[in-house]
């Protein structure tokens, strides 16, 4: 049983905020004493967000087997955000093993939905009868990158449902082809096959 993750190499940073030592101990204290046997901790990164209106923690934990968890949480108080936010963490690490002990492996023919390819010209689009708001509300983007792993099929369809994520992009390890896996309802998936077979 992992009863500490006291050699877990913890990472705190900070936006709009400067991190505190007391902020530091106690994210640095919470992801310790998480005490799930599986996956292992091998790294974990937390973001803190401090504006105006609201308090922003972020948790991201890179496990063994290539596993990555993460969560993030929005509210008035840091300290109850990074306390809400390591919860949330746990308890899809507990869902990861859960379905891992159930030896989760879809089938084919009834979970797995390949999609075909569709190529549509630009004239399809018909811009002149499209009626946009004259006062569009302002959209905020959040950039970040994407790590591109090579992994099967039911490995990506595990990291979908432990990070939390609407879909997963990964290198299919069987065919060396870019795909994306993603959820349509409960216990059912769909994959999206990009371009033609890849050089490695």
């Amino acid at each position: 049983m992992q009863t500490s993750n006291v050699d877990t190499n913890i990472v705190v940073t900070g936006r709009h905020v400067e991190v505190t030592d007391a902020i530091r101990d106690f994210a640095t204290k919470k992801i310790q004493g998480i005490h799930i046997d599986y996956p292992r901790i091998v790294e974990a990164r937390v973001v803190v967000d401090v504006q105006k209106d609201r308090q922003v923690a972020e948790i991201v934990l890179f496990c063994a087997d290539h596993i990555t968890i993460q969560a993030s949480t929005v509210g008035s108080d840091l300290y109850a955000a990074i306390d809400e936010t390591v919860t949330k963490i746990m308890r899809r690490m507990r869902k990861h093993k859960t379905r891992l002990m159930k030896h989760f492996r879809p089938h084919r023919s009834k979970s797995i939905r390949k999609l075909d390819e569709k190529v549509y010209e630009e004239d399809v689009l018909d811009y002149e009868d499209y009626d946009a708001p004259e006062d569009p509300k302002p959209v905020r983007i959040s950039r970040e990158g994407y790590e591109l792993k090579t992994m099967y099929k039911e490995d990506a369809i595990m990291e979908l449902e432990i990070s939390g994520k609407p879909f997963v992009l990964y290198r299919n390890a069987r065919r060396n082809v870019l795909q994306i896996v993603y959820r349509l309802r409960e216990g059912e998936y769909s994959i999206i096959e990009l371009g033609n077979e890849l050089k490695a």
